[in-house]
């Protein structure tokens, strides 16, 4: 198999094994757990046991918590370049991430979400990988994203919620990518989130088989 346009040489079926490994291995880092540890505790063992941002800033405070918002956002985001490196991918404007480059960087993303979730560096103990797609789409869609961002501002500024403001700039980027992409585009958008579904699903099961009865 020939490498598409623009290639820097991988053939194809190995520059997306490499960037669906490689995906998966930024995504592992455990950031939070790093973080948190350096404080004197596992976000894994205490407030809801989310190796995550909202559960370190709980914990630990907001300022111990910006290293965790930025290392977990730049997980995905090195993941899509990533993919776009080795297979020659570009991104264009306003639609995003061309179609060379497209299934590369999704299966990187998704593979980038799901080593957060189930990291290998921890155990497979990780987080719901809200912002590690956050980060990948910024790279699948960079307008769409900046879009997402101001909704996420302007909404914390009216409802003094940036709890509301981010769930409104996150799941609001499928729809904000529909004005500026291709239909098929936006549906792997929304796959990408069902991992994030998947992982609140099964959370939420663990929480209730944790108490005791």
């Amino acid at each position: 198999m020939t490498p598409p346009p623009g290639s820097p040489g991988l053939p194809v079926a190995l520059a997306v094994l490499v960037s669906v490994i490689g995906g998966y291995l930024l995504g592992s880092v455990p950031v939070a757990v790093l973080v948190a540890r350096a404080h004197g505790l596992d976000p894994r063992e205490a407030g809801d046991r989310n190796p995550g941002f909202w559960n370190v800033m709980e914990l630990l405070g907001r300022r111990a918590a910006v290293p965790v918002f930025a290392g977990d956002m730049l997980k995905g985001v090195l993941a899509g370049l990533l993919a776009l490196a080795v297979t020659g991918g570009r991104l264009t404007w306003p639609g995003g991430v061309t179609a060379a480059g497209a299934v590369p960087v999704y299966l990187a993303v998704a593979a980038a979400m799901a080593g957060h979730a189930w990291p290998v560096f921890a155990g497979f103990r990780g987080g719901r990988s809200v912002l590690t797609f956050a980060g990948g789409f910024a790279v699948i869609c960079p307008p769409a994203f900046l879009l997402g961002v101001a909704a996420l501002v302007v909404t914390t500024l009216v409802t003094r919620s940036f709890a509301a403001g981010a769930r409104v700039g996150v799941f609001g980027l499928p729809v904000l990518q529909l004005l500026l992409a291709p239909v098929g585009y936006v549906a792997a958008t929304g796959a990408l989130m069902c991992l994030i579904g998947l992982r609140f699903g099964q959370a939420s099961r663990a929480g209730r088989a944790s108490r005791p009865s």
